[in-house]
């Protein structure tokens, strides 16, 4: 046991209740989906009528990544806008392995691939792609000489590095098991007349093998210009310079014979590709991208790396209410984006966004360091918990309830438990049940209601709060280690 404390439960419980209905006033998920088949439907039409998006990406600098708590990456923002255009929501799978993923587009799986796919004849035969999102050549990924920076001058460093592909005989190139850069250097064994020992890595993305020349661990690879040149951003020890390629087209693949979907694609990017909007997203991720600064990479999240400076303290306090560590944090995110130097205008400080009055109960104010006021935070989630265990015995589903408790207060979640019960709805399942009522408390014909207690709530931002949480965690869970 973490914590040892003892409070008059009925003062809490009522200080709580009042502190919802006070708040309000001032105020005032993932899972694996499988294809899904309805019968006569186009691709397109199953998309709209699912309401989601499913599209596979890579996890990495130029595609999905977080950073600070935050999902971004430039396949992952399209991925964002195209669905938007849809008017549905999104929902992303990591896919490292081309083929793997291509095939579970086939299968029906996933309704997009956008993964810096280069157009090839072989390609087109078992996908249809979009119009070119981007065109790219294939580079040699180097490491320039340990101490580089000490050169005098650039023909210093240039005598270390290859300019000529015809220097890579006999010489070992890594790349990815299933990548179309293995082809590309079968091919151009012929060309320079020569071997090149080329070694497969099953389960390296490019980025991954990006990072592993930057380390040291492997001297070459082949990567796409353009991400080879993000990823100089991030290790500029690397040398991306030398082309062993011509320009070849990049784009997005549906599944064979999705000709609405395509066709729907093709026009929203013609029209995306003239926006401002997508310059500047160009420019963030492309053409000028800010990189992340050494000191801040601890926070870029890229296969296990770390979220915040609070990361640890999370991971201790979050096995308090066996909550997996990533939701906490998500709750946290949420809040105050890791910030301990955030008041909000209704007064809620700090990195857990505490009311003054709820985290005086818990010996915490607005000098208190982080450590302290997470421990409160989470000390004020085990009593909620605790609370909704009464009737809410699924832990998962729980979770919900006090995410929605947490920024609402408890006595508003009863009232639209009550409203489900009333309406022959669950009072104990989140959604499609108790997320309605609480989303709809702001209208007279609900917070009016016989059997609502606590009266008129802002219920739209508890709901937001909720699937915002959830859609942040379900992002954790996939680019983070547990």
């Amino acid at each position: 046991m973490i914590f040892k404390w003892k409070l008059n439960r009925t003062l809490i419980f009522g200080i709580f209740l009042t502190f919802g209905i006070l708040l309000s006033c001032s105020n005032a998920t993932h899972h694996n989906q499988h294809a899904q088949t309805f019968s006569g439907n186009s691709r397109l039409d199953i998309i709209i009528e699912r309401g989601k998006l499913i599209a596979a990406t890579p996890l990495g600098v130029s595609s999905y990544f977080l950073y600070r708590g935050e999902p971004m990456g430039y396949q992952y923002e399209l991925l964002k806008e195209f669905a938007a255009s849809l008017g549905v929501t999104l929902e992303i799978h990591i896919e490292s392995d081309p083929d793997n993923a291509i095939e579970r587009l086939n299968e029906g799986v996933y309704d997009v691939v956008a993964m810096n796919l280069m157009i090839t004849r072989e390609r087109s035969k078992i996908v249809d792609f979009s119009l070119p999102i981007s065109q790219t050549r294939q580079v040699l990924v180097q490491r320039k000489p340990e101490n580089w920076r000490k050169m005098k001058t650039m023909d210093d460093v240039e005598k270390h590095l290859i300019r000529n592909s015809v220097e890579l005989k006999e010489k070992t190139v890594h790349v990815g098991s299933n990548s179309s850069h293995y082809y590309r250097l079968l091919h151009l064994q012929q060309e320079i007349g020569g071997n090149i020992r080329i070694l497969k890595l099953p389960g390296k993305n490019p980025e991954d093998l990006l990072q592993m020349v930057a380390k040291g661990e492997i001297d070459f690879t082949i990567c796409d210009e353009t991400l080879s040149k993000i990823g100089q951003k991030y290790y500029p020890e690397l040398d991306v310079q030398t082309q062993v390629s011509l320009a070849q087209d990049v784009g997005w693949a549906v599944g064979k014979g999705n000709e609405t979907l395509l066709s729907k694609l093709n026009h929203w990017w013609t029209e995306f590709e003239k926006t401002t909007h997508a310059r500047l997203l160009s420019d963030r991720y492309i053409n000028n991208p800010r990189g992340i600064h050494p000191g801040q990479r601890d926070y870029f999240a890229h296969k296990g790396n770390n979220l915040s400076a609070y990361d640890d303290m999370i991971k201790r306090y979050s096995a308090y209410v066996n909550w997996d560590w990533r939701l906490l944090a998500a709750l946290i995110y949420q809040e105050s984006n890791f910030r301990n130097d955030v008041v909000s205008r209704a007064g809620a400080f700090g990195i857990m966004q505490m009311m003054p009055q709820t985290a005086s109960i818990y010996g915490v104010d607005s000098t208190s360091a982080p450590k302290e006021q997470i421990a409160a935070g989470v000390k004020f989630i085990r009593w909620i918990d605790h609370e909704l265990k009464k009737e809410i015995s699924d832990p998962t589903e729980r979770q919900k309830f006090v995410l929605a408790a947490y920024n609402v207060g408890l006595a508003h979640v009863y009232d639209a438990r009550r409203l489900a019960a009333k309406n022959n709805k669950n009072p104990n399942v989140w959604s499609g049940n108790v997320d309605y009522y609480l989303r709809n408390k702001s209208k007279a014909a609900y917070y009016s209601d016989s059997v609502v207690r606590y009266g008129y709530c802002r219920g739209e931002e508890p709901y937001k709060f909720v699937n915002e949480i959830l859609s942040r965690y379900d992002h954790y869970k996939k680019a983070l280690n547990d």
